[in-house]
């Protein structure tokens, strides 16, 4: 585990307080002149905030405390248990869309329970501005974090979790602030940072090579004259996860390519291909302006990337070659909106990702493992592969083991078992995924689950 002077310290100023609220948090002091927050208690122009009352929960027959508010022009909750030991986790939410409303949330999969039972306060930002912007969800959170701190009590540690976009701002938290942070549970995360991006124009520019349909620029009729083309082209219109394979050899080719980029050969891929194959298409159309946040695919690219398998096609040789729009915002290492995430992580990571997922697919985790292997820093990663297809579909069983291992491993330094997602040979394993994943998730048929075999 990973001892810095800036953690050090936060655990000795945190020991110096009670480990309980007596004065209650309803109850306390009005904030100072310096802990008021400077933009007025009010969302940047454009933008409203919605965040009705969330009702406190009872944990060991005493109700919580919740305190809602706007701060940096971002809303936010914040809840503590009654007997609260010392600790807060702090939820990044994901992907919002391009919308003008701001609504900060609560911890998922059952976690807000569980760790209200355990003793932790946990807290979430809205962050200031929707779209596919990170910077706002690392200064966001780390806002929230000094805000609770300076109203209520400084943590002893302080733990980040969330999902998907949130997983991002996780990675990049991490080495923005190193040593603010205890641990992080990113789940069905972008730590492969851009090259989800690539992922997105890999596919569509693909598709439209393979069907003889070229579509690049994506113009504005794309979804309703070119991609119906295509569909018909490779035998993707009638393909369902369950029923029969009705793809062309063409139609063959993309989704093998798609398997590849995603991850490799793994369980349940074709089902998963079978699932994603049309929604990979509305993403190239998706545009909010002209920054990266709300227009992301000006990072993309795929100058460098090389295709697999190569035959009935020979794509790498036909496929359209595109540089970044923007090459600036792709190489700057500062935080940017849509930045870089190194691979250093600077407190235990535990992260859990569908095999199945190809909104943010499982290649994420093989990007973020390869970058954090090239600094030396992979006693600080665990990773679990969960057999699901949608985004983000976890049980509360998986989370919570996930949760609770991750505190093990900060508070005992035993860093604990997680899977091997590099090894191509392992990946492609029948049982693969089977470890971590919830058997009576399975056994129930909950979501997606059955398109796996029985473990």
């Amino acid at each position: 585990m990973l001892s810095t002077p800036v953690r050090t310290l936060r655990r000795l100023l945190g020991a110096t307080a009670t480990l309980t609220l007596a004065v209650g948090l309803a109850g306390a002091a009005p904030a100072s002149a310096a802990d008021r927050d400077p933009t007025g208690g009010q969302p940047l122009p454009g933008y409203t905030i919605e965040n009705p009352p969330l009702a406190p929960l009872v944990v060991a027959g005493k109700p919580t405390t919740v305190r809602q508010g706007v701060h940096r022009h971002a809303g936010y909750i914040i809840e503590v248990p009654a007997r609260w030991n010392g600790d807060l986790v702090l939820w990044a939410h994901g992907y919002r869309g391009q919308g003008t409303v701001l609504s900060p949330e609560q911890p998922g999969f059952g976690l807000r329970q569980r760790l209200l039972e355990q003793g932790y306060a946990w807290a979430s930002s809205s962050y200031d501005r929707n779209g596919f912007d990170i910077r706002s969800g690392v200064l966001g959170t780390k806002d929230l974090s000094e805000h609770f701190g300076r109203t209520i009590r400084r943590p002893h540690h302080t733990y980040l979790a969330g999902v998907s976009m949130g997983g991002y701002v996780i990675g990049r938290s991490l080495e923005q602030y190193p040593g603010y942070y205890d641990g992080a549970l990113p789940m069905c995360g972008v730590l492969g940072d851009q090259t989800l991006l690539d992922f997105y124009l890999d596919y569509n520019l693909v598709a439209q090579t393979l069907a003889g349909v070229p579509a690049y620029p994506t113009p504005a009729d794309y979804l309703t004259n070119a991609v119906p083309r295509i569909q018909v082209a490779l035998g993707l219109a009638g393909l369902t996860p369950t029923g029969p394979d009705t793809t062309t050899d063409r139609g063959k080719q993309l989704r093998a390519i798609t398997v590849n980029r995603t991850g490799g050969p793994r369980p349940g891929a074709d089902a998963a291909f079978a699932v994603w194959k049309d929604f990979l298409f509305s993403i190239s159309v998706t545009s909010g302006g002209d920054s990266p946040a709300q227009r992301p695919g000006q990072l993309s690219t795929n100058l460098l990337t090389r295709y697999s398998p190569n035959t009935p096609v020979n794509v790498n040789a036909t496929v359209p070659r595109i540089a970044p729009e923007n090459v600036r915002q792709r190489l700057l290492p500062t935080l940017t909106e849509v930045p870089r995430i190194a691979g250093r992580p600077t407190a235990p990571v535990l992260s859990l990702h569908g095999l199945g997922d190809l909104f943010v697919p499982f290649s994420m985790e093989q990007a973020y493992a390869t970058d954090v292997a090239r600094h030396g820093r992979s006693k600080l990663v665990v990773q679990r592969a969960i057999r699901a297809t949608q985004h983000c579909e976890f049980s509360p069983a998986e989370a919570g083991a996930a949760w609770d291992d991750l505190v093990s491993w900060v508070r005992t330094g035993k860093r604990p078992a997680g899977d091997t997602v590099t090894d191509p040979a392992v990946v492609a394993r029948a049982d693969y995924g089977c470890r971590f994943s919830d058997r009576a998730a399975y056994a129930a048929g909950v979501g997606t689950r059955r398109l796996y075999p029985a473990c």
